[in-house]
């Protein structure tokens, strides 16, 4: 906001904006373009798979809630049944393709009713601005106490005793086994699952290590972890659990290498996800003793192959993707999927997005105002800034630091966009800037010298130049203004149609603009000027409440002394 004893003054600034051609359209708030926080009803809901049947009544009580339940179908199927669908929720049988995501114009949220979500093209979602929302936390206790079976099945090898009973044998001096008690634990995650498997080793009296790049020391502390690196896990545990997701870093985490670098007699386990242990690489280990015994619930390729070696090895006890497989975890994932799912649809809170900011309804109203104000920044620096933008610096100071910016960051982008792209929301609009080659950098200050509250967008071009504009909320009706343009105040009204002008420094230029709008019906609401000494040009902003005609616009720019001529409207 202003300082109490600042007011506003002419503008003074080098615009190299005037040879950009691109058309100008009124703004309005809109968080997603695809209206998720403008609900629009009815809408249709898909439940493409089996969930709680709790689940859908909870969609069928919504008033404006159309559900259709397909389960079952085909792709070709698919493709039909969601070209008028604004939601889709499943859990591993349908497949959302990019194909799917094209067929369905409408669609804003996909809700997967469990953790995993490789079966969503999550990129052709963000691409279109939907929503793909997981619960994680709905099968989160029946994940840790699967792995903690599987861990005691390592130990004591119980399921290879049990087989040797049904095939009529008394191997008893076979299956001699060991204890947990004093082992320690390497866990690889330390999310919700991770956490809960720690808490049961450390009633059987295990130490745990926890390695997560986003585990800090004092959460570590609080579940009573030593926090350590991956190294330390790989040469210190007796027992290692994966509770990591996916991704180009993780995969084959656990290679030859590694288990080069384990003690002798190590026990490994994987609920997560497959892949992240080489296969391969077990295999031998398992083969060579390096590993006494090991536990898989996810696979590479899933199932695994008939003849897979993994299907051959004594000491590997393998289920099918069990996870989540409890009454509890099935009934908790689909209440959660259609929960999540029906406040996004609602333009409520947005909950365990994975391709947007999670907000709660207080957070987003109290970004309201700022979102507002950064979309409209993000569409003036854009109109600022000369060709061949490379980064958009995003700055913010004063009290808004305190609260999250990343939707008003996103906000900011979204405005970016809004003239030089279609279908932009907050879901896509990170992903269209870095498809640009624009990288995005956002940075928060306790303190500005001149404004209390102050949010600023550079945007840097090739060649080193660098353009910045910023802006803050005025008055305890919190209005968007633009304050400060190329380092230079102004007070600049966000709802006005401004009229930017350069012209050479010679007199008659503001009567004659006056002259010209006024012939033309058009009122001047507010004018700031700057004199640029230096190169005998002055720069003008008109407030107007109105656009001029095609003809006044000629006049205009057909007079000698204009040299750029350019009309915004914010």
């Amino acid at each position: 906001m202003l300082n109490k004893g600042q007011k506003p003054f002419w503008l003074s600034l080098d615009l190299p904006l005037f040879g950009i051609t691109a058309s100008f359209s009124r703004f309005s708030l809109q968080f997603c373009s695809k209206e998720i926080y403008s609900p629009a009803f009815p809408m249709k809901v898909l439940v493409a798979d089996r969930i709680s049947p709790i689940g859908v009544e909870l969609f069928r009580a919504e008033a404006g809630f159309e559900v259709v339940e397909a389960y079952g179908s085909s792709p070709e199927q698919l493709l039909e049944i969601v070209k008028d669908v604004d939601a889709i929720a499943l859990r591993s049988d349908t497949r959302v393709t990019a194909a799917v995501v094209a067929a369905a114009p409408n669609l804003k949220v996909v809700g997967r009713a469990g953790v995993g979500v490789d079966n969503i093209d999550i990129e052709a979602c963000t691409d279109q601005g939907v929503i793909v929302m997981n619960t994680p936390s709905g099968n989160t206790l029946a994940t840790a106490e699967l792995t903690f079976t599987h861990m005691l099945a390592g130990t004591r090898p119980i399921v290879q005793a049990a087989a040797s009973m049904t095939a009529g044998r008394w191997d008893r001096k076979l299956y001699t086994g060991s204890e947990l008690n004093g082992k320690t634990l390497g866990i690889l995650g330390m999310g919700r699952i991770g956490a809960e498997v720690a808490k049961r080793a450390q009633a059987f009296n295990m130490t745990v290590l926890g390695y997560d790049p986003y585990l800090t020391e004092s959460r570590a502390k609080t579940l009573g972890v030593t926090q350590s690196t991956l190294d330390e896990v790989i040469e210190q545990a007796d027992y290692i659990t994966v509770h990591m997701p996916l991704t180009k870093d993780t995969k084959h985490m656990i290679d030859a290498d590694a288990f080069g670098r384990m003690k002798d007699g190590v026990r490994i386990f994987n609920c997560a996800r497959g892949g992240i242990i080489d296969e391969a690489a077990l295999v031998e280990a398992l083969k060579s003793g390096k590993v006494a015994a090991a536990g898989l619930d996810v696979y590479e390729d899933e199932p695994p192959a008939a003849d897979s070696p993994l299907r051959s090895i004594a000491n590997l006890v393998l289920t099918p993707h069990l996870g989540a497989s409890t009454q509890e975890a099935q009934e908790n994932v689909g209440i959660d999927v259609a929960k999540q799912m029906i406040e996004a649809l609602k333009g409520e809170m947005v909950r365990n997005a994975l391709n947007m900011p999670s907000l709660d309804p207080k957070a987003l109203e109290q970004l309201a105002p700022y979102m507002t104000l950064g979309e409209k920044l993000g569409t003036f620096s854009q109109q600022l800034a000369p060709d061949g933008v490379e980064k958009i610096t995003i700055r913010y100071f004063g009290k808004i630091t305190e609260l999250d910016t990343l939707p008003l960051t996103y906000a900011i982008q979204r405005g970016y966009l809004r003239e030089i792209s279609e279908n932009v929301n907050d879901v896509n609009a990170p992903k269209k800037i870095e498809r640009l080659g624009i990288e995005t950098e956002q940075v928060k200050s306790s303190a500005h010298a001149e404004f209390t509250e102050l949010v600023e967008v550079q945007v840097s071009c090739k060649g080193g130049k660098t353009r910045t504009i910023g802006g803050t909320l005025v008055g305890k009706g919190q209005t968007p203004r633009i304050v400060t343009i190329d380092g230079h105040g102004v007070e600049v009204n966000t709802n006005a149609t401004l009229l930017v002008l350069k012209n050479k420094d010679v007199p008659g230029i503001v009567g004659f603009i006056g002259v010209t709008l006024g012939e033309d019906n058009v009122n001047i609401a507010n004018m700031s000027l700057s004199r640029d000494q230096g190169e005998g040009f002055a720069v003008s902003v008109f407030e107007l409440d109105s656009v001029p005609s095609e003809t006044a616009a000629k006049k205009i720019t057909d007079h000698a002394a204009i040299e750029k001529y350019r009309v915004i409207k914010l």
